[in-house]
């Protein structure tokens, strides 16, 4: 292939990657985006493959063949609740991929057109990609033990918090160290081994450090966080390699991360710029402790199928625990018997319901609802004081009025008004706290009536007793 052939396939995969981006925006569309996605990356794989084809190709395609055979492992066996893991899992690799390809620049700069030894710019871009990648990886790698649960084998991986003191400060000093080996690097007359390995090695630490202190109410936009830091990683890499195609791609997910980490941070009222520097990890606050002294009003799937009935209105909000019980589909059949007696439905999303962005309308799209019946948070926080019943399945700290409360780990977190509603039904298989860690008074109050069990045999029973 042409330079110039080879420069407009890179910027037809890049207006596919644009376009998938802009059908991702909407569950109407995300099919679309993600066919369009998937278009644009074969091509840009192509691309790649034409330009090396002198190379040893065979290399390419072992790695490919290795690959695509472990995704696709991978992506049979994996649940819509291991979703989230999922993201940290691929946001790690990505990170990784970056070091690597640092490293390799750096041993052989000619094999990559650059040339030897390597330019001082060359070397920043190398040093930027290789320290983002590198703190990408071990954040990554610690955000997938916190959403794996694996806090009961090692406590780095814990959903609390693990801080110590001094800890900002070391981060700091840290940084500062990186950031001068990093000049040590570009500035070195030989390849500059001796500060390239100190800074990675800073950066692995670093990327463990932002990350431990952050709790499990704000994994969310860690994940959102990360998958930004991972795109920069790779265009940072890009431009080392004056491949544009990987500074589009890199850039395109850089920046769409960004902006979700900020819309997740005014979701969660949290500081952008402390989430960008990982020092947003508040201390939990206490968790279910005593919430066995205190009483709760529990029911059946016969008396939450009675409530319903009989009301005007009913707004859902699914968590995840219906996520973990799959219970998508029940609902969506329980809803619309209820709609076939004459009830208005509609569905509550939370921003950060679940463990990831968009986690509950993936689930919801899955199941076919309407896209009509679902809201999102601002759009229909005002209905609430309204509704007859609110039913909660499976969510905790998006629903928690502690939200309210000063000294709450969750404090300031806007949160679907439930406590609003004349009735509120709360479906749980226990008392549990949320990931969190917080007890939630909702689950106490009067008007709360409890319908413990796992969410989808409950709507099930709900649906029998609606016949």
């Amino acid at each position: 292939m042409t330079a110039n052939q080879i420069a407009l396939a890179y910027l037809v995969a890049s207006v596919f990657f644009i376009l998938a981006l802009k059908g991702l925006s909407s569950p109407e569309s995300a099919r679309r985006g993600n066919l369009l996605g998937m278009i644009g990356m074969a091509l840009a794989v192509l691309t790649t493959i034409f330009i090396i084809l002198s190379g040893r190709i065979e290399f390419i395609f072992l790695a490919m063949v290795i690959g695509g055979t472990i995704g696709t492992f991978v992506a049979r066996r994996v649940q819509m609740t291991q979703m989230p893991e999922l993201v940290a899992a691929m946001h790690s690799l990505v990170g990784m991929a970056a070091v690597l390809i640092a490293v390799a620049a750096v041993n052989n700069p000619g094999a990559f057109g650059v040339p030897d030894p390597m330019p001082t710019g060359n070397r920043l871009e190398l040093f930027i990609g290789t320290f983002v990648g590198a703190i990408t990886f071990t954040g990554s790698v610690i955000a997938f033990g916190k959403l794996a649960g694996l806090g009961k084998y090692f406590r780095l991986f814990s959903s609390a918090p693990v801080v110590f003191k001094g800890q900002h400060l070391l981060n700091l000093v840290l940084a500062i160290v990186m950031i001068g080996f990093g000049v040590a690097f570009f500035l070195a007359p030989d390849k500059g081994w001796t500060p390239f390995w100190v800074m990675t090695a800073i950066a692995f630490v670093l990327g463990l450090l932002i990350i431990i202190p952050i709790g499990g109410a704000d994994m969310p936009v860690v994940i959102s966080m990360l998958n930004s830091y991972s795109g920069w990683a790779a265009a940072g890499i890009g431009f080392s390699l004056n491949n544009s195609m990987l500074i589009i791609a890199g850039s395109l997910v850089g920046s769409s991360g960004a902006i979700l980490s900020y819309i997740m941070c005014r979701a969660m009222n949290r500081s952008f710029i402390s989430v960008i520097l990982g020092g947003f990890g508040a201390a939990e606050g206490a968790a279910a402790a005593g919430a066995a002294q205190k009483t709760v009003r529990s029911g059946s799937a016969d008396d939450a199928a009675f409530l319903m009935s009989n009301a005007e209105n009913v707004i859902i909000v699914p968590g995840y625990g219906l996520a973990v019980a799959r219970a998508q589909h029940a609902v969506k059949e329980m809803a619309e018997k209820l709609i076939h007696k004459g009830v208005n439905v509609r569905y509550a999303i939370h921003p950060v319901a679940g463990r990831m962005p968009g986690h509950m309308n993936v689930l919801l799209a899955e199941a076919e609802v309407p896209y009509d019946q679902v809201f999102e948070m601002d759009d229909i926080n005002s209905e609430f004081g309204t509704t007859d019943v609110a039913l909660v399945l499976g969510a905790n700290d998006v629903v928690n009025p502690l939200a309210h409360e000063k000294g709450s780990a969750i404090y300031g977190m806007p949160i679907l008004e439930v406590a609003r509603a004349r009735t509120v039904l709360v479906n749980k298989r226990s008392m549990a706290a949320g990931y969190a860690g917080l007890d939630n008074p909702l689950f106490y109050m009067d008007k709360t009536m409890m319908v413990f069990g796992d969410a989808k045999k409950v709507m099930e029973e709900i649906v029998k007793a609606l016949d």
